[in-house]
């Protein structure tokens, strides 16, 4: 489909979502949201050079709420003919007049809705990619990742293309409409044999596919990595300085991210709750979430709600800013929404994170390395062993054991234990941030913890 139909297409969208707005309002209800989305994928794997998996989809999905005094219903369906709007629209009104009060349901506040012109984050690109040629590219990965010495296997290799609108219309006149396109290549290379095997990978991920790594340098990537981790040694229980290499890092700004979403906030289920304003972070320490960001995985000009995006600091300078937080959990903590508002075509808008980044500190990783003397720098994590009611943090990892500076010997079957608020306190950002997904962070040393091994 050329540009110019996908932009017809959207726009039939649109005043289909009006439409069934309208239907809404007719059928009883005192307010009425609708979104309606229209999605297509191709993903192709291979492995040992031959195809493995050839999968295609493409489809329309639109979700209607209704409000009747402070009681609402969703539903959802895949037919987007406009003569079953009547019949939806009285469905969802019934079902409204059944549920029970919700004090801080409701629409956004109009006050804090889009305006008629949204920026332009360029998220669409329109390049149309064959099966034949995301197999191509899959296989030059694949062999790129074989060809390395030491690996002995692939775990497959995987490209991929979609695109995705969205068009979101409500009762207080509110109507936006953003679309997004998206293409991926990754692989995984094993090295080794038997019991000695180590697996690892390497992927890119992005908005434009002119943007994307070439596949042969993702398969060496993987396979350089897979043959690096050959010959592990285990370490013995210790207390030792960590270092996350910014491949994991990142999960340490989404533990952030989901302790301070406002669901979890209101529902006094984070280990932050009540910590506006407080130093989490030393000086100096910025998280930001921007939904703003050129060709972001996670951009868009409005949340689901119609709110406008706006850039947030979550930490600045290490004290706590904000929480993640959308029309409901705001009222709920008699505060101001953030434009977070994230929502599936069948379920009620939640707060969500769109593009988290830590920002870049001053030292180098191999400068912290040095500074440390010794420790461990953790290259993969495992398990989810992270409770964010309480704060504990353990989970299994491989690694690199260092001294002065170097990198002496990879290591596993190990695990880290230890607490999120003495992470965050003693956590110190490098200068190597890599912006490859929706949440980054340059490499992070994160203080002495518990290492689990022999």
């Amino acid at each position: 489909m050329a540009r110019g139909d996908e932009d017809t297409t959207l726009s039939g969208l649109a005043e289909r979502a009006s439409a069934l707005v309208l239907a809404a309002q007719r059928a009883g209800a005192d307010m009425a949201d609708t979104i309606v989305a229209r999605g297509r994928s191709l993903s192709v794997s291979v492995r040992n050079g031959r195809l493995e998996d050839n999968q295609s989809s493409e489809g329309d999905q639109l979700g209607l709420r209704v409000f009747v005094g402070r009681r609402s219903a969703i539903v959802s369906s895949s037919d987007c003919a406009p003569g079953g709007f009547a019949a939806l629209a009285e469905r969802a009104v019934a079902m409204a007049r059944l549920a029970p009060d919700d004090a801080f349901a409701g629409l956004a506040d109009p006050a804090d809705l889009a305006g008629g012109e949204t920026t332009d984050l360029d998220l669409y690109d329109p390049s149309i990619v064959d099966a034949v040629q995301l197999e191509a590219e899959a296989l030059e990965a694949e062999a790129a990742a074989l060809a390395i010495k030491g690996v002995t296997a692939s775990g497959g290799a995987h490209a991929s293309h979609g695109s995705y609108g969205a068009v979101l219309a409500t009762s207080a006149g509110f109507s936006g409409v953003y679309q997004r396109s998206s293409f991926s290549r990754s692989v995984t290379a094993i090295a080794g044999e038997g019991t000695a095997m180590h697996r690892d990978g390497d992927m890119s991920v992005k908005i434009a596919r002119a943007d994307l790594e070439a596949p042969a340098s993702i398969g060496r990537l993987a396979g350089e990595r897979a043959a690096a981790g050959l010959n592990a040694r285990k370490l013995p229980t210790q207390r030792i300085p960590v270092i996350f290499d910014r491949r994991v890092s990142s999960s340490l700004a989404g533990h952030l991210a989901a302790a301070v979403n406002g669901a979890s906030i209101a529902r006094k289920t984070s280990f932050l709750l009540g910590k506006i304003g407080a130093k989490l972070f030393a000086d100096g320490v910025v998280i930001e979430d921007d939904p703003l960001r050129r060709k972001g995985l996670r951009s868009r000009p409005f949340d689901d709600e119609g709110v406008q995006s706006r850039r947030l600091k979550l930490i600045d300078d290490g004290i706590l800013q904000s929480y993640l937080l959308d029309s409901a959990t705001a009222r709920e903590l008699n505060l101001q929404t953030t434009g977070h508002a994230s929502r599936g075509s069948g379920s009620a808008p939640s707060p969500s994170p769109s593009n988290i980044t830590l920002h870049n500190g001053q030292r180098s990783p191999r400068e912290m390395m040095r500074d440390l003397g010794k420790g461990l720098l953790v290259t993969q994590l495992i398990g989810s062993g992270v409770n964010l009611v309480t704060g504990d943090y353990s989970r299994g990892c491989w690694g690199f054991w260092f001294e002065n500076g170097e990198i002496v010997a990879p290591v596993a079957e190990i695990t880290i234990a230890g607490h999120l608020s003495t992470m965050f306190a003693a956590l110190e950002p490098a200068n190597d941030l890599e912006m490859k997904f929706s949440t980054n962070a340059p490499s992070c040393y994160v203080g002495d913890m518990t290492l689990g091994g022999l």
